[in-house]
């Protein structure tokens, strides 16, 4: 595990969902680094946010912001996911402090 790293993930959901439908599409997304081997940190749900511009027909969309520590390869599978989930509008996945 000497290979372990801090990232943070947002994830813009799609706001037509219903709350409990949203958390568990992040328990879900967030359940993949976990059975990886990494941890969950701190998870914000910032709400729904009006989008600066039109996104896949929408205006606006729910936030969810979360740290997470855990190796690359647990990473990739996240992302992987993340492209292939309906709910999503939008993610992005960065470690903190990296240019």
């Amino acid at each position: 595990m000497a290979d372990r790293r801090h990232y943070e993930v947002m994830l813009i959901v799609d706001p037509r969902l219903e709350d409990s439908s949203i958390q568990q599409a992040v328990d879900r997304y967030l359940g993949v680094v976990k059975e990886r081997g990494g941890e969950i940190g701190q998870v914000d749900h910032w709400g729904r946010r009006k989008f600066a511009y039109e996104l896949k027909h929408m205006h606006e969309g729910y936030y969810v912001i979360a740290g997470l520590d855990a190796e690359p390869p647990a990473i990739d599978e996240l992302d992987r996911v993340l492209r292939l989930a309906d709910e999503l509008v939008r993610h992005k996945i960065v470690r903190p402090g990296k240019d």
